[in-house]
């Protein structure tokens, strides 16, 4: 990892504006019917948009064959070092909405969902 004071020397002043885009998450294998992945069968126009406009690639922000946590591997993307910053995904999103935590705090991260009747019809058409 490079420390700050070295990206400080390299870093310019820009009116260019940069998006950075981080798709986590979509690593997704093969749907047997179709052969494709949940991105390949997406109907993606505005991420095929950005694609056209933009410079695309690939990164590997810790080291190859090491899988970081959420937490560190993002911060990693941006320089921080995912060995010395092992931060939690609760944690990063407490404070992303400005929730103060003290030293024994704990924040978890869930994931929620509603259960209708659209999702017990297709229920019965896949095994979950």
């Amino acid at each position: 990892m490079i420390d700050f004071e070295q990206i400080k020397l390299l870093s310019l002043v820009s009116d260019t504006k940069i998006v950075f885009l981080v798709i986590d998450g979509l690593g997704g294998l093969p749907d047997s019917e179709t052969n494709k992945t949940e991105l390949a069968a997406a109907n993606t126009p505005n991420l095929d948009s950005l694609a056209k406009r933009g410079i695309c690639g690939l990164s590997v922000p810790i080291a190859s064959g090491i899988t970081p946590g959420s937490g560190p591997g993002h911060l990693a993307l941006f320089g921080y070092d995912p060995l010395k910053f092992t931060i939690g995904r609760g944690v990063l999103e407490a404070l992303g909405i400005d929730v103060e935590l003290a030293e024994n705090d704990v924040a978890v991260r869930g994931n929620f969902c509603t259960v209708d009747d659209g999702f017990l019809a297709l229920k019965r058409y896949i095994d979950f």
